[in-house]
């Protein structure tokens, strides 16, 4: 696997550098985190107060080309949605994928600061499109890293582990993508090993 991870605005760097080493131990490969794109006023909705998830996510796969096995992931800190729905934690489309750290924090909800839960989170976040990015569906294992989440109590349910037959579905999926994925994938041990719309 090639993993970008893209800033979309401003993001700390201490974010986006405990986000790099989460995702190398989970999918074994040292993600580089890549020049940030510009702030996304251009998908913010005022009637809202949020950012369209799909605009941003336009751009993000304008640079994630079909003949290279690249992943991006993007990382933004507004409040996202689509159409459909109320908010998004992340959405992917292809190669690319983006994940909102809004409603991962503690504080959004009026709540103390909680580092180590808001890392987790995101993690769970990233994997879960980086997923879908392969083409991994949503899981009905509430415990899967790609079951759905419609609240954060999903999300801090599952955590970022795939279930079993995930697992074996995105060992297949990595394989087939790209030789040169077959020796960057390492299955996860334990077996219990995120998407979020």
């Amino acid at each position: 696997m090639i993993l970008s991870i893209v800033p979309v605005g401003r993001i700390d760097s201490d974010i986006l550098c405990r986000l790099q080493h989460d995702l190398s131990m989970v999918f074994s490969v040292e993600p580089q985190i890549v020049e940030p794109l510009p702030e996304p006023s251009y998908a913010f909705d005022s009637e809202r107060n949020q950012y369209s998830a799909e605009s941003i996510l336009e751009v993000i796969t304008s640079q994630a080309q079909d003949d290279t096995p690249k992943r991006i992931l993007g990382v933004v800190s507004g409040d996202l949605y689509v159409p459909e729905l109320n908010f998004v934690f992340g959405v992917a489309l292809g190669k690319a994928t983006l994940v909102s750290i809004a409603r991962l924090r503690q504080e959004f909800y009026g709540l103390p600061v909680n580092n180590g839960l808001f890392h987790k989170r995101i993690l769970t976040e990233a994997v879960h499109e980086l997923g879908h990015s392969y083409g991994l569906k949503h899981c009905m294992d509430p415990d899967c890293v790609m079951f759905f989440s419609r609240t954060l109590l999903n999300t801090d349910r599952k955590g970022s582990d795939f279930c079993g037959r995930c697992n074996t579905k995105m060992h297949r999926l990595q394989s087939a993508a790209s030789p040169s994925e077959k020796q960057d994938w390492m299955p996860f041990s334990p077996l219990s090993l995120t998407f979020v719309s």
